[in-house]
């Protein structure tokens, strides 16, 4: 029996079904392992509920596009995985609200990246633009930074090229007249203002796409993504970068 006391698991029942869930894991017995979990996952539903009603209510996520359900699908793979690393037992179950708070959070910025972009990419102003760019500045080398990252050691500039946003098959003729009439120096600031925007999540898949030459099954890998999340990720990427390109400098075309 389930026994929850105002909203509290009591600890011997934690520790039971942790034990259970520890000999289904080591079996790989997932199917038993979720019966189990789901004696777990009452209070965390709970406090999914109340995130995703206080996002909605906010306007941080469209009404009905989210269910309490579509994060706890990802705990069961995400908790399967977790309880085969040697972490204390009585850690377990606080560790399900931090994934779940994870989970939500990136959910979060998703939303956040979408309307950021479709929203007010294509009708930035040149002042706006202006003011972008002036959060940047030039360290030694010529390389454009955020300030706060002159002093970061760890700090590598960007190599993308406009091959990597535009198709050169394709738009042979759009390259071209950037190439022309751009110098390398403002193809460069451009790219770190779209990339500073990004959230962090999408901006490592972009780097690891172009800037190291991962394929998109490598990158789902290495993310703890499915390749068709990935691939959204990398497809509207490109597009916001290659629309950005367009609407700035579209009058010197």
């Amino acid at each position: 029996m389930n026994k929850i006391t105002s909203g509290i698991i009591e600890e011997k029942f934690i520790d039971e079904v942790i034990q259970n869930l520890a000999h289904f894991r080591k079996e790989n017995d997932t199917e038993a392992f979720n019966t189990e979990m789901q004696k777990m996952l009452p209070e965390v539903k709970k406090y999914l509920s109340k995130r995703l009603a206080a996002a909605i209510s906010k306007g941080a996520l469209p009404k009905g596009k989210y269910k309490v359900d579509d994060f706890i699908d990802q705990l069961y793979i995400e908790a399967f995985d977790q309880m085969s690393k040697k972490d204390e037992p009585n850690a377990f179950y606080p560790w399900l609200f931090k994934k779940a708070d994870e989970l939500f959070e990136d959910t979060l910025t998703d939303e956040e990246f979408d309307e950021f972009f479709f929203k007010n990419i294509e009708n930035y102003s040149k002042e706006e633009w202006k003011q972008m760019e002036e959060k940047f500045s030039t360290d030694g080398d010529g390389d454009l930074v955020m300030l706060d990252q002159l002093d970061d050691i760890s700090y590598h500039q960007n190599d993308y090229s406009l091959k990597d946003v535009f198709a050169e098959d394709i738009e042979p003729e759009i390259i071209k007249k950037l190439d022309r009439e751009l110098s390398q120096n403002e193809v460069a600031s451009h790219f770190s203002i779209i990339l500073d925007q990004l959230p962090l999540k999408i901006q490592s898949v972009y780097d690891l796409a172009i800037y190291h030459k991962f394929e998109p099954k490598d990158i789902a890998v290495i993310k703890w993504a499915s390749i068709e999340e990935v691939n959204q990720m990398l497809n509207t990427t490109k597009h916001v970068v290659k629309t950005s390109f367009e609407k700035r400098f579209s009058t010197q075309w």
